[in-house]
């Protein structure tokens, strides 16, 4: 206990420390436990306040259908909500995405309402996604990481041509091309990037400024996924713009060659944990870790990129030829 002193502190070491020579582990802890009992028997002062509630919802791993399975306990309050909520939305013949035109406000018509086949708990699941759909068409939540908070997709020129194929969001989230689309037609701003050649959006900053612009971090989100650092998984919404070949306090420009996507802890490692950053002619980001840490792990990031090939002068795990490559 905090209040004992000084004195009878050391004493009771002295005690344990005599008792450690000629007893056994568990007989030690019964003396240290009985020592315990014997300075303090009243135990810990009662704790009045009110117990923290027991509240989570967990996302669990995507399947490779798209779904994901969702489990977790609300709180009163919560519960509150979301009652209201789905008295509403999840109401038969409200947001129903079988409709050409969902009813989000006022009473469906009769005809949405016999034609409406969802179970409740399909209901309650299509009043959940148009939440997060107008919240954020809202705009409310400004930016993350310097990407506007949206669900910003990636995918190839053809992908988009044919709508099939899977798109990648920059929070890591695969998504069928044909709903990326027809999620961006419904209104919603920056939802599809798409960079077959350089766009208009100025892209080469020079010194002008320190961090990325919105249109870097989109051409950083579609030029490399995630993070840059070999087997690091987090995506672009979890990244920062790093500085690659001269930092920006060595007078390195804040141009889209000389950027790329670091989460946070990889970034201050790049920053003063004494890796250091190359980008290869490939594009892609060489990280080489400081000389007492380089074991010919491999320099380049294959994660958000299982369809490439190593690199000219990696080995089929990523490893170059050279430690000082």
């Amino acid at each position: 206990p905090l209040w004992v002193d000084p004195v009878t502190l050391l004493q009771c070491e002295a005690d344990l420390v005599a008792d450690a020579r000629v007893k056994t582990p568990e007989d030690l802890r019964k003396a240290a436990a009985d020592l315990l009992y014997r300075l303090d028997q009243d135990g810990p002062e009662p704790d009045d306040s009110e117990p923290d509630p027991k509240r989570a919802i967990n996302h669990g791993k995507q399947r490779s259908d798209g779904t994901s399975e969702v489990s977790g306990t609300i709180d009163a309050e919560t519960r509150a909500y979301w009652d209201a909520i789905n008295d509403k939305w999840a109401a038969p013949g409200m947001c129903n995405p079988a409709d050409a035109v969902p009813c989000i406000s006022g009473t469906p018509t009769q005809e949405q309402i016999d034609n409406d086949t969802r179970t409740a708990a399909q209901r309650r699941h299509d009043a959940y996604k148009m939440v997060g759909r107008m919240i954020l068409k809202t705009g409310m939540l400004g930016e993350h990481n310097g990407f506007p908070v949206a669900v910003i997709g990636t995918c190839t020129v053809s992908d988009l041509e044919k709508r099939t194929g899977m798109a990648l969001t920059h929070t890591g989230t695969k998504l069928p091309v044909k709903d990326l689309v027809q999620m961006a037609a419904s209104g919603a701003d920056h939802y599809l990037v798409v960079f077959d050649d350089h766009t208009e959006q100025p892209l080469y900053m020079g010194r002008a400024r320190r961090t990325a612009t919105v249109a870097q971090r989109f051409a950083l989100f579609a030029r490399d996924l995630g993070c840059t650092k070999p087997n690091c998984t987090a995506p672009a919404s979890r990244s920062q713009a790093h500085h690659v070949n001269t930092n920006w306090r060595d007078d390195g420009p804040t141009d889209i060659t000389n950027l790329t996507l670091a989460c946070g802890p990889d970034n201050r490692l790049a920053d003063t944990g004494g890796w250091t950053t190359t980008m290869g002619p490939d594009g892609r980001t060489h990280w080489t870790p400081p000389p007492l840490l380089d074991v010919g792990q491999p320099r380049t990031n294959h994660y958000h990129h299982p369809t490439l090939y190593p690199t000219e002068g990696e080995d089929s795990d990523g490893e170059t030829d050279s430690p000082t490559d």
